[in-house]
């Protein structure tokens, strides 16, 4: 018989709905034969979070220093989002794009003006950053009018999983098995302006940036790079678009990544941290790029840009504002870096705010992020060496110290664990 599963029972309403063993060993048996494996064996079962802080289902507690990848902006469980999303949906959860809502319109007007949009800019609503990225794709082929067909993207860069996103991706693992992807697409070596320059022409309709890549290893562009974009893409009629899905919505201390470069793009496209959790994304059109989607039909979705979407996104930015979140954002990252670059092993600390990544001597970035999980830590590796970090923007000093105290542990652990693998 089964049994309602403790701690993720917040309510005799989900205990109803969620019944079955309690342990995380029993939840990853059931996982691995109702869901597909293209994640992999999940690290664990998490059943409940407050703050930066979560627990699985064997009670054990993580710092979350991952933050659903950059999404949990506010931590996890915020009670003012939470109970902005709880009052919307018991108002009105979702009525089709054939209507919009007030808290649809209200989230447009916030983020042109976050974005110190010009005047003309729209906003396109979608539910994830890889969708915002597929309708920006759209946008630069449509504005180009189909006579410029090439699509400018950097070595390293991650844009998202549909086709056109994928299109943009580098990282051969995740093409070859779709391809042949849509075409046009050209990746340049990431940093180098003089390759940005001599491959932006007059067949080019767009260059598509990430102001730091992510998936990379955190690699930050320049200011002096942002800026070679704009002058070149202004020069070839070609568009610029800036994917800000991880580094926008206050990740590194400013609503945009690319704000300290003064330029402006053509488009931005956001998702990750603007819901604060709850799955929206959004496409940014400034100008007159705006009138290559405005036409009714060209582009859509079901829900994007739905009432309880759109107001968890208004809470979310809310809160980032009132509560002196990007001051943190800067005060803690600071801290931070600071901190791993003082550690021996690191080799080398890269990124702004709380989107961080940092290099060690040896092949351990895997064993580390093991390590931490038994630890009560939770980072992510992108690379043999490179270890993420993008926590809650809400992290605090004592929080980042405590990581920062434990990391040479981690190491030492890794490292040995990595060389008792290898006998």
């Amino acid at each position: 018989m089964s049994e309602s599963v403790g701690p993720i029972a917040g309510s005799d309403a989900k205990a109803s709905v969620i019944t079955g063993v309690s342990n995380g060993a029993d939840w990853l048996a059931r996982y691995s034969s109702s869901l597909m494996g293209v994640f992999g064996t999940p690290q664990r079962v998490l059943v409940r979070g407050a703050g930066c802080l979560v627990w699985d289902a064997d009670g054990k507690e993580y710092l979350d220093l991952l933050g659903g990848i950059a999404v949990n902006a506010l931590g996890h469980a915020n009670p003012f989002v939470t109970s902005v999303i709880s009052s919307q949906l018991a108002t009105l959860g979702h009525v089709s794009n054939f209507f919009t809502s007030p808290t649809q319109i209200a989230l447009a007007e916030k983020l042109l003006d976050l974005t110190h949009a010009p005047a003309g800019s729209k906003v396109f609503f979608a539910n994830s950053g890889t969708e915002a990225n597929e309708a920006a794709f759209k946008l630069a082929r449509r504005n180009s009018g189909g006579n410029r067909t090439k699509i400018i993207a950097l070595e390293g860069a991650f844009h998202g999983r549909t086709m056109g996103a994928l299109a943009l991706t580098a990282k051969e693992a995740y093409r070859a098995p779709f391809e042949p992807l849509p075409g046009g697409v050209v990746h340049i070596p990431f940093g180098d302006i003089e390759a940005l320059r001599a491959a932006v022409d007059d067949s080019t309709a767009a260059v598509f940036l990430e102001p730091i890549q992510g998936e990379a290893g955190v690699r930050p562009l320049s200011a002096e790079y942002l800026r070679a974009a704009r002058e070149a893409t202004t020069a070839a009629g070609a568009l610029l678009i800036l994917d800000e899905v991880q580094t926008g919505i206050g990740r590194t201390g400013k609503w945009l990544a690319s704000e300290d470069a003064g330029i402006v793009p053509d488009a931005v496209t956001l998702a990750k941290g603007l819901g604060g959790g709850f799955p929206v994304g959004a496409l940014v059109t400034f100008g007159s790029t705006t009138s290559a989607l405005l036409t009714a039909g060209q582009h859509g979705t079901t829900f994007g840009g739905n009432p309880v979407a759109t107001a968890a996104a208004l809470a979310t930015l809310h809160a980032i504002e009132s509560q002196g979140v990007l001051q943190n954002v800067l005060t803690v990252g600071a801290h931070l870096r600071e901190g791993l670059a003082g550690l021996e092993a690191v080799t080398e600390v890269r990124g702004e705010g709380l989107l961080i990544g940092f290099d060690v001597k040896a092949d351990i970035a895997p064993a580390m992020v093991s390590a931490a999980l038994d630890a009560g830590f939770i980072i992510n590796s992108p690379g043999p060496r490179t270890i993420r970090l993008a926590p809650p923007l809400i992290l605090t000093i004592d929080q980042a110290d405590r990581f920062l105290d434990a990391l040479p542990t981690l190491i030492a652990t890794a490292t040995a664990n990595t060389a008792k693998d290898a006998q």
